[in-house]
């Protein structure tokens, strides 16, 4: 059986063990993902006979894969490193939000939170006018393993579309009648303590970011974060027309040039007068990047930021070499303003 799967799709395995898909750029018989849902007697979450819990922190998710789960961690020799990656012949099944979404529509009986959910798409659907085969739900509503509190996690499609609905949903929040609701100091506080397991950063530093953010907010009093992933037709890139070589660990400030992709998934922000404050010295670092939700919406064009992470070459056959810093995988890992 072939894959082709992309951020947002939701993978259930042969042993009962669901990953949340990363990215866009796969290898060809396996699909890079992370350990979201395992079986756990002792959890709330019901589907199909089996009670599980859902694995938040990236340290928990790498130790759980390693003690019990060792087959899906695997060296990847394009990304040069030890990656979560799903092997065809391990899927039972593969969720797509496109496709769920238009179930919902069609379905009766919905719950509380499915029918929150579908709601949120169609007022943002008409907000934004963009067409249904756009527009996903993706999270544990997608797999039928939420819970009453459960957050609602809206997906879109194709950058044209991406960057309308941006704008409908700014607009949205700016409305004090509209059902969606900026965070404020109170919801930031829990999302603070929720994101400090893993992205440390001072309460103040995260205000300043957050606070600011389109991407994420409550709807009829539910948190929602709605993620922007680029079509297939967009996508240059193939596993393996990129080598990706680590070149250690670097604290960097640097003034961002180009912000336009700020709001996908992976995001990306090209940058300019680098200065190396701590780590790894490199000639020329271009670009902060992410396949982490929570770097979106960072910096904007003209802002000065620090950011810390991991240093990577990028060699494209018949093209120069280039770094990146890349964000998200250790918790030590951040972007604030300067």
């Amino acid at each position: 059986m072939k894959v082709k799967a992309r951020e947002g799709d939701l993978l259930e395995t042969t042993d009962k063990v669901f990953f949340d898909v990363k990215g866009l750029v796969h290898p060809s018989s396996r699909v890079i993902a992370f350990l979201r849902y395992v079986p756990d007697p002792s959890s709330d979450r019901k589907k199909d006979g089996t009670t599980y819990r859902k694995v938040y922190a990236l340290s928990e998710r790498y130790a759980l894969l390693k003690q019990v789960f060792p087959r899906y961690l695997v060296y990847d020799p394009v990304f040069n490193e030890s990656l979560c990656e799903v092997p065809f012949e391990a899927i039972k099944r593969h969720y797509k939000p496109v496709d769920y979404l238009q179930k919902l529509r069609r379905r009766d009986g919905l719950d509380g939170v499915e029918s929150q959910a579908l709601h949120f798409m169609e007022l943002l659907k008409e907000s934004a006018n963009v067409s249904w085969g756009k527009l996903g739900i993706s999270g544990s509503i997608l797999v039928k393993l939420h819970t009453q509190t459960s957050d609602i996690d809206p997906i879109v499609y194709g950058s044209e579309n991406c960057y309308k609905v941006y704008l409908a949903l700014g607009s949205l929040l700016e409305n004090g009648e509209s059902p969606f609701k900026p965070y404020g100091l109170r919801e930031l506080k829990e999302l603070f303590d929720f994101r400090s397991k893993d992205t440390s950063m001072r309460f103040e530093e995260f205000v300043r970011t957050e606070s600011r953010k389109v991407l994420q907010g409550k709807f009829m009093g539910r948190d929602y974060f709605i993620r922007f992933v680029k079509d297939w037709n967009e996508i240059e890139e193939k596993y393996g027309t990129i080598l990706y070589k680590p070149e250690g660990y670097a604290k960097i400030k640097a003034k961002v040039i180009e912000d336009s992709e700020a709001i996908f998934t992976p995001c990306r922000y090209k940058i300019d007068n680098v200065k190396i404050l701590e780590g790894k010295r490199i000639e020329v670092i271009e670009e902060i990047v992410s396949f982490r939700g929570r770097f979106c919406e960072q910096a904007k064009k003209g802002e000065t930021v620090i950011a810390q992470g991991k240093v990577e070459k990028l060699q494209k056959e018949g093209e120069r070499e280039h770094y990146r810093l890349l964000l998200g995988n250790k918790t030590s890992d951040h972007m604030i303003l300067a």
